[in-house]
């Protein structure tokens, strides 16, 4: 993803355990304060969510959107997994991923995000929401992660 936003956080679970919640899409209300529904369309053979739609609602920001998955994990959790947007009405593009791997402390989670609006966005304020969106999914992440 090139000019993408990252961050990372270390999650004290099983990279399983991450990825478990990672999985559970129709549980982000719960944890992920902007997302207000999200629902599965589409599986693989395999039972992994590929398709899912997302209602949004941060505020002056509203929009239904669908993002297409790329599981890319082992047995343990590891892995990357990878999503792109299928359509939206507010968005132009969306690409991002969670980056999953053990380490002696825990789960060490890296989120990488790429986000083009349909209306122009100076670069730094684009570059500043998508930090806002990473920080904010990480952290309700771990405290969901962590809570279990």
């Amino acid at each position: 993803m090139s000019d993408s936003t990252r961050a990372s956080v270390v999650i004290e679970a099983p990279s399983a355990t991450v990825l478990d919640v990672i999985a559970d899409f129709e549980e982000y209300p719960a944890w992920a304060e902007q997302v207000k529904r999200a629902t599965v369309l589409e599986e693989d053979e395999g039972g992994w969510p590929i398709q899912v739609e997302f209602v949004l609602d941060a505020g002056v920001i509203k929009d239904t959107y669908v993002l297409n998955y790329d599981w890319q994990v082992d047995e343990a959790g590891e892995g990357v997994v990878r999503w792109t947007l299928e359509r939206s009405s507010l968005l132009k593009s969306m690409d991002g991923s969670y980056t999953i791997r053990s380490t002696p402390e825990g789960t060490d989670v890296v989120y990488e995000l790429s986000v083009a609006v349909t209306i122009p966005v100076v670069s730094m304020l684009r570059r500043k929401a998508e930090r806002m969106i990473i920080d904010t999914a990480l952290s309700g992440l771990k405290q969901r992660v962590e809570s279990n």
